[in-house]
């Protein structure tokens, strides 16, 4: 087993006890949930299925896996400016979240990746199976299903949510050579020209506004046929390229939009290059393995509503939206706007965000979040899993109600109550710290339901 350099040992004894004989857990595990996932999938995988879709080991009986190999390396490219927190972040998080291409667009309340490796491991989905995502957001479970060899569904009412998830899961196999033989100067000045220049600043923590086209300079409404360059034009006619390069525009430009550092060009070709090299990373990795890939399918929907036939899916890994944390339309407006997205239809439509007062909203969010979980009992085979990753936010839930935070619940015990209401059995809930939401929540609950 892997030595953990502690003096008294007691950590290895703890390994000894936990784990077989020859498997070495990654460096960067550190966390109780963290101990309690690898063991479980210790438990349920075979050493072969360890290998291939382990989460939490680099070696198994000497063999690599290929988590390890995902991962291994730089760990993911950033801008030389850019501050040794954000550095020190991607160092510390290497086998967990920046691997394959879920570093491509830092989504808000996104899923940690590795954690969804482990329990789609976990909850038995294997090879061939189909797991659903029913509120999407970047297509995390979407991603680690397909490096999985898993068929996969993901839902989400924004189309920017569906929009990301497809650049990230076109990646795995876009052609990157074509990208790289334009400069990244041509491929700025094609979206500038049809968006307009990102202004620096405009959202700064001191000036809130939103992202919307008065804080882009007049776009000239550049048009396909009139790029001189004929291989741009090409690149620009394939969707796939498109869309990867878009969303490095976008994604760039809200950089740009948030911070005044660099100019928006020098930002653009930073973020452009750390694409390519994600993309690049993962690609070398799949060489060979490609047909093992699962298929994935991206769609806007509404979860409450969902075009799945019943009892279809092998199992089910969904968060609630943080609405009550995090404002997904004003987060994302500049982008949805770029989208031609109605901003105004849009809201309707996102559980959390429907109603006027905070009363209202939190009575309707718990009607939409009902009805759900109730589609999610449908479309779900027999014995088969949920599982519901969900922060505690007591607080604000208690200040909405105008009560004391012990007198109510959060609303992780809200929709496990819920879950029961429906008909799914409760059989484990494991606890996490949160990194970056201290204000708001401080734990997240992991909780696996059975039908």
């Amino acid at each position: 087993m892997q030595n953990t350099n502690n003096q008294d040992g007691s950590k290895f004894e703890i390994f000894k006890e936990l784990f077989s004989q020859g498997l070495e857990l990654l460096p960067q595990v550190n966390e109780v949930y963290e101990l309690e996932l690898a063991y479980l999938e210790s438990q349920i995988l075979s050493k072969d299925e360890l290998i291939k879709n382990g989460a939490f080991f680099s070696m198994v009986d000497n063999i690599t896996t290929r988590h390890f190999l995902m991962c291994k390396g730089e760990a993911l490219k950033v801008a030389n400016y850019s501050s040794s927190r954000l550095k020190s972040f991607f160092q510390n998080n290497q086998f967990k979240t920046g691997y394959a291409t879920h570093g491509l667009f830092p989504y808000r309340g996104k899923f940690h990746p590795q954690m969804i490796k482990a329990l789609i491991n976990i909850i038995k989905v294997k090879k061939g199976d189909t797991i659903l995502d029913p509120m999407m957001g970047s297509g995390t479970v979407l991603i680690e299903a397909k490096l999985m060899g898993i068929n996969s569904i993901g839902i989400d009412a924004s189309p920017f949510c569906q929009f990301i998830t497809q650049a990230k899961i076109d990646a795995l196999s876009v052609d990157l050579n074509r990208i790289k033989r334009i400069p990244p100067a041509n491929i700025y000045d094609y979206f500038t020209n049809k968006y307009g220049n990102p202004e620096c600043g405009s959202k700064t923590r001191k000036n809130r506004t939103n992202l919307d086209l008065s804080a882009f300079n007049k776009a000239q409404n550049a048009d396909e046929a009139t790029i001189v360059d004929m291989e741009l034009r090409e690149l620009m006619s394939d969707k796939k390229l498109y869309n990867f390069l878009l969303l490095s525009f976008l994604d760039s430009a809200g950089y740009s939009q948030r911070s005044k550092r660099k100019k928006p060009f020098d930002q653009f070709k930073s973020i452009f290059e750390r694409y390519i090299f994600v993309s690049e990373k993962i690609q070398n990795v799949l060489a060979g393995f490609e047909s093992e890939l699962g298929s994935a399918k991206s769609l806007v929907g509404d979860a409450r509503a969902l075009e799945i036939p019943s009892n279809s899916m092998d199992g089910i890994i969904f968060s609630p939206p943080y609405s009550f944390a995090i404002d997904y339309i004003d987060n994302d407006s500049f982008h949805l706007s770029k989208l031609n997205v109605n901003i105004e239809e849009l809201k309707d439509k996102m559980v959390g965000l429907r109603g006027k007062s905070k009363i209202e909203k939190y009575h309707l969010y718990l009607e939409d979040m009902k009805k759900i979980i109730r589609e999610c009992y449908r479309v779900l085979k027999d014995d088969k899993y949920c599982t519901i990753v969900v922060g505690t936010n007591r607080n604000q839930i208690a200040n909405i109600l105008k009560k004391d935070p012990e007198e109510v619940k959060g609303i992780d015990e809200v929709l496990i109550d819920l879950c029961i209401e429906t008909g799914f059995k409760w059989e484990k809930r494991i606890e996490r710290q949160i990194t970056g939401m201290a204000n708001t929540m401080r734990t997240e609950s992991i909780v696996m339901l059975i039908k």
